[in-house]
């Protein structure tokens, strides 16, 4: 029985390292006819593509923001299930900022698939293609990710100069969540996407929001509060009550609380 039990656990955990990159990543497209009327609808959004490191081609779009000149940027990166147009939608809510809006691998019109160390490399791709626009004020950029983003964001205020992070249902790291979901299993030895934020966090001196959901069973406020807690510098956590993983942005709190952050930048 004792043997059954080990080749049993030992499927599982096969299992589960195969399957990760599916459980992990939930690429989300988007048709022509969703791109025409975005095209139609909104008269400030730029197309942009841009190429990776290996040569795969990145697609999403710049809205712009209402400044004469140089304006200021937020980049955001989205979460495993979140094709990011729908953010033109909303570009209003940012008040004078421009928005990088541009799609993981395998999401929207890109091409590839999904890793960590892809999307952290282009995360740097994108930075540099925006940061070094005529149209962009290169000291006044925010990075802002939510769910899984929130680890690409992290990494960018690392490895680039940023003034400001929003990180919106962030976590410490995927090996921190994993385990208290999975508390059987070596997720440290399992897992290949790390996202490991809380490493990172003692390294950054930009101003932080991050925004948790009191009623997150995906990800609980207990990791966002880790990976705040070791924040270098000044840093804000705010709970956002009768809200969940999914609807954390329902709150009445949830844009006056980026606004007001944005407005101190």
């Amino acid at each position: 029985m004792l043997i059954a039990f080990l080749v049993m656990a030992c499927i599982f955990m096969l299992f589960v390292y195969v399957r990760q990159d599916k459980m992990i990543f939930f690429p989300q497209r988007i048709s022509q006819q969703e791109l025409s009327v975005i095209h139609k609808r909104y008269k400030n959004v730029e197309d942009v593509s841009l190429k990776t490191k290996e040569g795969v081609t990145i697609r999403g779009w710049m809205v712009k923001g209402p400044s004469v000149g140089r304006s200021p940027l937020i980049m955001y990166f989205g979460g495993n299930a979140e094709e990011v147009s729908y953010l033109i939608g909303e570009s209003g809510e940012f008040r004078g900022w421009s928005l990088a809006l541009m799609n993981y691998r395998g999401y929207g019109l890109s091409e590839g698939r999904p890793g960590e160390r892809a999307l952290f490399d282009d995360a740097v791709v994108i930075y540099d293609h925006f940061s070094h626009r005529g149209d962009v004020d290169p000291k006044r950029i925010i990075v802002m990710g939510r769910s899984l983003g929130t680890g690409v964001a992290v990494y960018v205020a690392q490895n680039r100069v940023v003034e400001g992070v929003i990180l919106v249902t962030p976590y410490d790291s995927m090996t921190g969540v994993a385990r208290e979901k999975l508390p059987f299993l070596p997720v440290s030895f399992l897992l290949k996407h790390k996202f490991d934020s809380v490493s990172r966090a003692p390294s950054i001196a930009a101003p932080l929001l991050a925004l948790a959901a009191k009623d997150d069973t995906i990800v609980p406020p207990e990791h966002a509060k880790r990976l705040v807690d070791k924040w270098a510098g000044p840093r804000t956590l705010e709970v956002l009550e009768g809200v969940d993983h999914n609807s954390v942005d329902s709150n009445p709190l949830y844009w006056e609380t980026i606004r007001t952050f944005l407005s101190r930048m």
